[in-house]
């Protein structure tokens, strides 16, 4: 009887050692994953803060919070079932679907571009944001969860290609943890620099010098991360864009514009100290370049396609 029981105590001990061995390459391949997509992650980072600008300070947080969940909705509910999918019986899809959102992310960081260029810029209202009614806020919200599906898509599309050798289960593991995990950072990230003003708010009442000091770089320095962090947002775009066009278009075979940045990069590339900083440089304001290219002919075609209506009614 004892050792009928050592003998299923030694299996019970050997299946939890299986466990946790699966466990640690889950996490390990999840990190893997996780650090690929990393480039996307501060983009992500970046643009969000934009969709909440205007808005009165009570009802930042809820709209970080929806459009979290949004986010979380597209990496899991939507993104991953079908990845996985086109992963296992159609992979090559990925690449054109990929590129369409690429597509997507140069439009819309070339209409800011356009934005600015032109003085074309939407209506601004005297008071906050917020007091124009819960549409406004509902709409700020849909589209900030819009360019997230597009930069999730990225994220999750390079994550499964860091475990595509895995098996269908594990890679759907895999990237549901990576999915959770970089959206808990993501939006961490940018709860904390919405409400970095109000912590500076709150130390400017503490009664130590050196906090209240901290407290008052913090209010008035905020609104001026706020806007630059819209333009960095406003880059990215058209970076992570022009990047997914650049290299879709050398996967589909059309090798030429990869190949003439991959020489280019290679030009640089043996400069002492500086070498791998300057090549990630060069495919970064090449990738850049061709979002801008890309964006400016979609907002040409999309500002022209009204006046010629316009015309034809006339």
């Amino acid at each position: 009887m004892s050792g009928g029981l050592a003998a299923l105590l030694d299996d019970v001990a050997a299946l939890a050692r299986m466990a946790a061995a699966s466990v640690d390459d889950v996490g390990a391949a999840a990190g893997r994953a996780s650090a690929k997509a990393a480039g996307v992650v501060v983009d992500d980072t970046a643009v969000t803060p934009r969709y909440v600008t205007g808005f009165t300070a009570d009802r930042e947080l809820p709209m970080i919070r929806k459009i979290a969940l949004g986010s979380l909705r597209n990496k899991l509910v939507i993104i991953l079932p079908a990845i996985l999918l086109l992963s296992q019986f159609l992979p090559r899809a990925l690449t054109p679907i990929l590129m369409v959102g690429g597509v997507y992310l140069s439009f819309e960081g070339a209409e800011k571009i356009w934005e600015k260029v032109s003085g074309h810029h939407p209506a601004k209202e005297e008071t906050p944001a917020s007091a124009q009614g819960p549409d406004q806020e509902k709409a700020m919200v849909s589209g900030a969860i819009r360019t997230d599906f597009i930069l999730s898509a990225e994220i999750m599309v390079i994550s499964l290609n860091e475990v595509a050798e895995e098996g269908l289960l594990a890679r759907a593991v895999i990237l549901v943890v990576v999915g959770i995990a970089i959206t808990a950072l993501v939006y961490g990230v940018v709860a904390l620099i919405v409400k970095m003003d109000d912590v500076g708010l709150h130390l400017t009442r503490r009664p130590s010098e050196s906090a209240r000091r901290v407290g008052d770089l913090l209010v008035r320095g905020m609104p001026k991360l706020l806007a630059v962090l819209s333009t960095v947002g406003m880059i990215a775009m058209l970076w992570v864009g022009g990047h997914i066009l650049l290299v879709g278009a050398d996967e589909l075979g059309w090798h030429g514009p990869y190949a003439l940045v991959h020489h280019a990069e290679e030009a640089v590339h043996g400069v002492p100290g500086v070498g791998g900083v300057l090549a990630w440089l060069v495919n970064t304001l090449a990738s850049a370049v061709i979002g801008v290219v890309v964006g400016a002919v979609v907002v040409g075609v999309l500002h022209l396609l009204p006046k010629r209506k316009g015309a034809e009614q006339h």
